[in-house]
């Protein structure tokens, strides 16, 4: 057993007409749906964050939906209020399969954001996933999903970090290309080994 399908964040929120919509989101349930069958192991990551939390531009006074904040641990990008736990948008798209072998619930924390599937904004919390990969034996890693230049792209860099072989299947995966963060994510996800397919 050596390899393992990530599927990062297709949640509704990320969807078209979500809080937080990647343009084409939904568009990928289908084709993950179908790579399903082909790997060992299928781990879903969801964002799931507490109401107020602390990356929400809501949280914090005078601030908009996409500007930046400092945080302890860095830069922070603040959302629009997103993948609230127990609300419908929190919910995985429902066309995508989620009979995955585990689910890894990240951003849950109320003062620290999560974009990686393997560690929080700190980039020192784990979220268990990387002992789950180890215990079962995975090397390789397949990254889809949303978006690519955020929770994709800090999920591939980590893994490479930590010395798994990592492919991100763009064709399904979509992008939020925040002042040009797109280019910028596959330029530092591919200076650190990771593998591209589209």
């Amino acid at each position: 057993m050596t390899q393992a399908l990530i599927v990062v964040d297709v949640q509704n929120d990320f969807c078209p007409g979500g809080a937080l919509a990647v343009p084409g989101g939904d568009e990928i349930a289908a084709p993950i749906n179908a790579m399903m069958d082909d790997y060992d192991a299928v781990i879903l990551t969801q964002d799931w964050h507490p109401a107020g939390h602390s990356s929400f531009a809501s949280s914090h006074a005078g601030k908009a939906p996409f500007e930046t904040t400092g945080m302890p641990y860095g830069p922070q990008v603040l959302w629009p209020d997103h993948c609230v736990q127990g609300t419908n948008g929190a919910a995985f798209h429902p066309d995508l399969r989620t009979d995955g072998d585990l689910i890894i619930r990240k951003g849950f924390r109320a003062a620290i954001d999560s974009y990686s599937g393997f560690f929080e904004n700190d980039q020192i919390t784990p979220t268990g996933l990387e002992g789950y990969l180890r215990s079962r034996g995975i090397t390789r890693l397949t990254l889809v999903g949303l978006a690519t230049d955020f929770c994709v792209a800090f999920t591939a860099l980590d893994a490479a970090r930590l010395g798994f072989e990592v492919k991100v299947e763009l064709s399904a995966c979509r992008a939020i290309d925040l002042n040009g963060s797109l280019q910028a994510a596959l330029s530092q996800m591919e200076a650190a080994g990771v593998a591209f397919r589209s």
